[in-house]
């Protein structure tokens, strides 16, 4: 009985070994197809096929500038450059790391621009898709909104330094300003409003060192350096006065 159970358990194990064999003896058999790309370059039949064309390229090169399209138009700047002060003036090296600066400030990008990007989906994008606008008036209304966020965190002083740069005549509104022009003008802002939050983020965690330094000093502690001391007293300020709502409520509210 014991010999017809081993018998038994050893035909019904071979089972699946068996179609696994027939399995791929077939598969060897019959190889499965693998699909074929061809790129080729033809003669144009008509101006709209090289309009087209051209359109396809750049619609792909505007999709690889995507990344420097959202730092260079949006609030992204500010934010990223405020928090690499926050991690500096804490001292914390890699804490929090750059993925994670990244993306919080990609996120908070998207928090104080979606009534801009809304505003794109309700008077170009809907339109252009119900056919009821061409692709160039689309354009034009997309840009609109994005140029009005950029004039209004744009210092006037910066605008007329490009303008000038651009030897432009003098534009009589805003509207006669070239997209082209605004943009750096735009960043230079942005940069310049960075580093004055980053100046008044600095003032509270230099005091923090400040002190340390002179209790140390005074207890004739000279050679211990005083940041290894002053790191973990400046992360219970920090997290004691709620340092992240402050700084990331202070962002958002500079946008207006």
């Amino acid at each position: 009985m014991n010999m017809d159970r081993m018998t038994k358990k050893l035909c019904f194990l071979a089972v699946p070994a068996v179609a696994v064999l027939v399995s791929a003896t077939v598969l060897a058999a019959e190889p499965l197809p693998f699909p074929t790309l061809n790129i080729g370059v033809g003669a144009a039949s008509k101006p709209g096929d090289v309009a087209m064309t051209i359109q396809i390229f750049l619609l792909l090169t505007v999709l690889s500038l995507a990344p420097g399209l959202l730092i260079m138009t949006t609030s992204f700047t500010r934010i990223s450059v405020v928090l690499s002060f926050v991690r500096t003036a804490m001292g914390t090296q890699q804490a929090p790391s750059n993925q994670i600066i990244l993306a919080l400030s990609m996120f908070l990008t998207f928090f104080i621009m979606s009534p801009v990007w809304q505003q794109i989906n309700k008077d170009a994008y809907q339109p252009w898709k119900a056919q009821q606008i061409s692709q160039d008036q689309a354009l034009e209304r997309a840009v609109k909104p994005v140029r009005t966020f950029m004039l209004t965190q744009t210092r006037e002083k910066d605008l007329a330094l490009f303008v000038s740069l651009s030897k432009l005549p003098r534009p009589k509104n805003a509207d006669d300003i070239p997209t082209l022009t605004i943009i750096p003008a735009f960043m230079i802002s942005e940069l310049r409003t960075a580093f004055q939050i980053g100046f008044l983020i600095y003032i509270p965690f230099i005091v923090v060192d400040m002190v340390v330094a002179s209790v140390l000093m005074s207890m004739g502690m000279m050679m211990l350096p005083p940041v290894m001391i002053s790191l973990p007293f400046k992360i219970l300020l920090f997290v004691l006065v709620d340092g992240w709502g402050l700084v990331i409520g202070s962002l958002v509210k500079s946008f207006g």
